[in-house]
C-alpha cells in the first residue's frame, strides 16, 4: 500500500470507529492541517493495519492506555465510539478493574468518572 492508499485506510478506519462526528474538524481551526494528517495517519493508520486485532480489541486496548496515561480526552472519545467498535458497557467496568488493578486507583477513578458522564450522556440522548 503506498502512502496515500494508507491515509486513505486511516481515514476510513478513523471514520468507522468515530463516526462522521469524530472526524470533521471544527471550522477556523488554527492547528496545521498537516499535524491533523500526521495524526490521522500515525494513530489511525495502526488500526488500518487489519491482522489480528479485531476494532473490538483495538477499541479495549486504547481504552485501557489512555486511562493509564491520563489522557481523559482520548479516553472520553474513545468510549463514546467504543459501542461502534462493538465493545460493550460490561466489557468497559471490567476494563475498569484491569485498569485500577495495574495502573492504581487515581487511574480507575478518573476512568470511572469519564465513563459515567458518557453514560449519562448517552442515556440523556
Amino acid at each position: 500500500m503506498d502512502d496515500r492508499e494508507w491515509r486513505r485506510a486511516a481515514g476510513r478506519a478513523r471514520a468507522e470507529v468515530l463516526g462522521d462526528d469524530g472526524t470533521r474538524l471544527p471550522a477556523g481551526d488554527p492547528v496545521p492541517a498537516e499535524f491533523q494528517d500526521y495524526l490521522m495517519s500515525m494513530a489511525w493508520g495502526v488500526w488500518a493495519r487489519g491482522g489480528p486485532l479485531s476494532n473490538r480489541d483495538r477499541s479495549l486496548l486504547v481504552l485501557a492506555m489512555t486511562a493509564a496515561l491520563g489522557r481523559t480526552d482520548e479516553f472520553r472519545l474513545h468510549l463514546g465510539a467504543a459501542p461502534r467498535a462493538g465493545v460493550t458497557d460490561a466489557e468497559v467496568d471490567e476494563l475498569l478493574f484491569q485498569i485500577t488493578a495495574y495502573c492504581g486507583a487515581p487511574a480507575g477513578n478518573s476512568a470511572r468518572s469519564v465513563i459515567r458522564e458518557v453514560r449519562g450522556a448517552r442515556e440523556q440522548a
